[in-house]
């Protein structure tokens, strides 16, 4: 279970110092959002993102840097406020549509891809009595409009995924599929400061490299069908997947080395062929989607599917 950061004095006055210039600049007013809101906001970021030990002046050129007005708008939406979210449709509708069709490529799909966000976004499920939005997770620090991107890319990943899911086994027959038994599950031999470190870095990144990952490692998707769901260029995401896989491999190392292991002994843990080990990383990569495999790529964490769990083997 997470706990949730102390607010640091440094964020705080900061915050308060700015306050009434970002609740101006963002149009709190317009959509309903308090300054006693808003300013919660700023530091729940603010505190996220920025490390211990920054000085106010940092803290400062930070909330700067942030796209206070559609920050704003975002949380209003989250809170329910009627006059945001008809803000946030009137400038979002069009730009969420035409991203839907760069990614299913037909106008009927598209659209009900499109439609089917909005009541995530909106937040009309409601978890342990309160209201569960999606917008409630943006931060400010990038663009909404290429969150939105994110966003409705992911929710293509599980479409597709679930419909794989549900495909008949006469289906799987006719295209020649092989039900092999499941293998018997084999007990974890390798160090657990290996999982953990893995789970860890896994849990660290951020929605738009969980889907880069998921899409390309577990549902096989091609870089250029990756690049067009997210509007960008295929080399971009080749740069972005090389660069995840080489981040990943250090987040891991940097992790055993803080859990007691030497560096020597941390390179041949990921050396080494750690079948058995067993990591839960629907969680901390694909989140709501169901299982699938990894296809094994050189250089990156192979996974196979074993029942509701993950096995993993480590690369260098």
């Amino acid at each position: 279970m997470r706990t949730t950061r102390a607010i640091p004095i440094e964020v705080q006055s900061a915050v308060a110092e700015l306050l009434a210039e970002l609740h101006s600049k963002a149009g709190c007013e317009r959509i309903g959002l308090s300054p006693e809101s808003f300013e919660v906001i700023l530091c729940e970021v603010a505190t996220k993102y920025l490390p211990d030990g920054k000085t106010r002046a940092e803290v400062r050129t930070f909330l700067l840097t942030l796209r206070v007005d559609e920050l704003a708008l975002a949380r209003a939406c989250a809170a329910g406020n009627n006059a945001a979210w008809e803000n946030f449709l009137i400038r979002y509708r069009e730009k969420l549509y035409q991203s839907a069709l760069r990614i299913a490529r037909e106008d009927s799909a598209a659209r009900d891809l499109a439609d089917s966000l909005y009541a995530e976004l909106y937040g009309t499920n409601t978890r342990d009595g309160e209201r569960v939005c999606k917008l409630a997770s943006f931060t400010g620090r990038g663009s909404l409009e290429g969150w939105l991107r994110t966003v409705l890319a992911q929710e293509f990943v599980n479409r597709y995924r679930r419909t794989r899911r549900t495909v008949s086994l006469d289906e799987e027959n006719e295209d020649g599929a092989q039900f092999a038994a499941p293998e018997p599950e084999t007990l974890a031999a390798a160090d657990l400061r290996l999982e953990s470190a893995t789970d860890a870095a896994l849990a660290s990144l951020s929605p738009e490299e969980r889907m880069v990952l998921t899409a390309y490692y577990l549902d096989g998707r091609t870089l250029a069908e990756i690049a067009r769901m997210l509007g960008v260029h295929e080399s971009t995401i080749s740069r972005k997947v090389d660069k995840l896989a080489k981040s990943l491999r250090k987040r891991i190392l940097a992790g055993m080395v803080q859990k007691g292991m030497a560096r020597r002994q941390a390179e041949e843990a990921l050396q080494v062929d750690v079948r058995d080990l067993r990591l839960d990383i629907r969680r901390s990569l694909a989140q709501d989607s169901p299982p699938a495999t990894f296809s094994e790529k050189e250089g990156v964490l192979p996974v196979s599917n074993v029942t509701d769990r993950q096995e993993l083997k480590a690369k260098p």
